[in-house]
């Protein structure tokens, strides 16, 4: 690695963390966490292992099951098993917990646009422009 590289990570890292605790600012005050809606988002595209789901979101797997059963509890989330092996755990979004995360959402996007809105055209061109090389960086086609 490059001192170069070093500091980019640096730079970029202490970006990133900057844009993590803003958005969960943004959420602090909603009756579920940040992270609770990630997960929600995990399930929005159809029912997952709990394993998978505990990987993706970098935690263990009571980390994750605890997780669950708040939002299981809450309504959020069903709990199902893996049609090719009863054994497995799957978690699966509900309606209102397909309205939660859309809400959730919903907030951090209007949230964003209002902080876009104060840059110039220029500046605003510099963040679209950056975003293919951030999809390529996190491994996202």
């Amino acid at each position: 690695m490059t001192a170069s590289e070093r500091e980019l990570a640096e730079q970029l890292n202490l970006r990133l963390r900057h844009v993590v605790l803003m958005l969960r600012q943004v959420s602090a005050d909603q009756p579920i966490t940040s992270r609770q809606l990630s997960v929600l988002g995990s399930l929005e595209h159809g029912p997952r292992r709990m394993t998978e789901l505990a990987a993706e979101q970098g935690v263990r797997l009571p980390t994750m099951t605890a997780q669950i059963n708040r939002l299981e509890r809450d309504g959020l989330v069903a709990r199902g098993r893996d049609g090719t092996d009863a054994r497995v755990v799957t978690a699966r979004i509900t309606g209102p917990g397909r309205d939660r995360l859309a809400a959730g959402r919903e907030r951090r996007l209007a949230f964003l646009a209002e902080r876009l809105a104060g840059l110039t055209e220029e500046e605003r061109a510099t963040v679209a422009a950056a975003l293919p090389a951030l999809d390529k960086l996190w491994g996202r086609p």
